[in-house]
């Protein structure tokens, strides 16, 4: 049975010749990581440490809290790692990760939600595929059942894009699956970087439709013959520039006269 993720079926959504090099070549990429994937890797570990210790029936201190994310923080050579916005330094960005640890302890604080797993996975079948994913925080209240989800980008995305967003959406699916479809559940997006929190909720009838469009997705994913590459703003971050942009210089130099086609695709 296919495997499939949200992280999956975006890539190729986003740009068919990366999937093809992570999920197919499985070529491994030059760029380890940009800085701000592991920002969002530190601050994900901080935050999941807090909930295990609050599991633990132990409420941890603030500054408990900012050692366990400096420690993650150090744990690797950040000045390895891509940064695209080169008037920040490494610096800056853990001292952006710092404000974020301390907002969001400060605004939840005793952390009192009914949070009962933490980083739970979750799996849906269809078809003859099988949707896997990891749910930051999933919580229970009497009446619904919340599914938390951390985000460090500095953009908000719309309404629009908050109602249509399929990660979350997923795995409300899979939630449902285990707790009843007559269970109620909130999806909850925390912006890290506004110290906001957006809620949204899907009906049956958009979780039925969502399987149909992933149903889609993966039959043309799986009968995909050609794989292009879709240049965008994501590029500078793409752990595959290296290889996209080596390819292009060589066939420009080889092939002048098809440098326009290449920049044009």
């Amino acid at each position: 049975m296919a495997q499939y993720s949200h992280s999956k079926l975006s890539t190729f959504e986003q740009c068919p010749y990366k999937y093809k090099l992570r999920y197919i070549e499985k070529i491994i990429p030059e760029i380890e990581k940009s800085i701000e994937a592991h920002l969002g890797t530190c601050v994900h570990y901080a935050l999941e440490w807090v909930y295990k210790e609050v599991l633990n029936k132990k409420i941890p201190t603030l500054d408990e809290v900012i050692v366990v994310y400096s420690e993650k923080w150090n744990d690797e050579e950040v000045e390895n790692f891509l940064i695209v916005k080169k008037e920040f330094t490494s610096k800056d960005y853990f001292e952006k990760g710092l404000k974020f640890i301390i907002d969001y302890y400060s605004k939840n604080h005793p952390f009192e939600d009914g949070t009962v797993e933490l980083e739970k996975e979750v799996k849906i079948n269809l078809g003859n595929s099988t949707i896997i994913g990891y749910i930051d925080r999933l919580s229970l209240g009497e009446e619904e059942i919340q599914i938390h989800d951390y985000k460090t980008a500095n953009s908000i995305p719309s309404k629009e894009k908050i109602e249509t967003d399929r990660q979350l959406a997923l795995y409300s699916i899979a939630i449902k699956e285990k707790y009843g479809k007559d269970k109620k559940v909130k999806l909850v997006w925390h912006y890290l970087a506004h110290n906001l929190d957006i809620t949204s909720s899907r009906t049956e009838e958009q979780l039925e439709n969502l399987k149909k469009d992933i149903l889609e997705l993966i039959d043309k994913i799986e009968k995909a013959k050609e794989f292009p590459k879709c240049e965008s703003v994501l590029c500078n971050w793409c752990e595959y520039k290296n290889i996209c942009c080596g390819e292009k210089k060589e066939i420009e130099k080889d092939y002048p006269t098809v440098s326009k086609y290449i920049r044009e695709n």
